[in-house]
């Protein structure tokens, strides 16, 4: 049985390593790709460079959307996208007030 001792501890860290680290990588990248497959024009983004817009076209792996007051048009790849709003999403936030309804109260 002391033989095995060696080994049973190499399988179990190796157990744990991928339970710890290589599974939840793993549905994190199948997460972003579900995410930067289901973008659809009207979707609001962020970009990893902080760069926020409303898509305007997606083509295989390029995606051009709007951002600013000026409405500038952008086209960067799909893989520079961090995160993804619906319209929906931002009419919620935007009909909510600021205070909660409570007045400020300074003494």
């Amino acid at each position: 049985m002391g033989d095995y001792t060696g080994y049973i501890w190499i399988v179990l860290m190796l157990a744990l390593f991928y339970f710890m680290l290589i599974r939840p990588q793993k549905k994190k990248e199948k997460a972003d790709r579900i995410l930067r497959n289901s973008l659809k024009p009207g979707d609001l983004i962020v970009t990893i460079g902080g760069f926020t817009g409303r898509v305007l076209n997606v083509k295989d792996d390029i995606v051009t959307f709007e951002t600013g007051a000026d409405r500038t048009k952008l086209t960067i790849k799909k893989w520079a996208i961090q995160s993804k709003e619906s319209p929906e999403e931002e009419s919620k936030t935007e009909e909510l007030p600021e205070n909660n309804g409570q007045e400020d109260k300074t003494e």
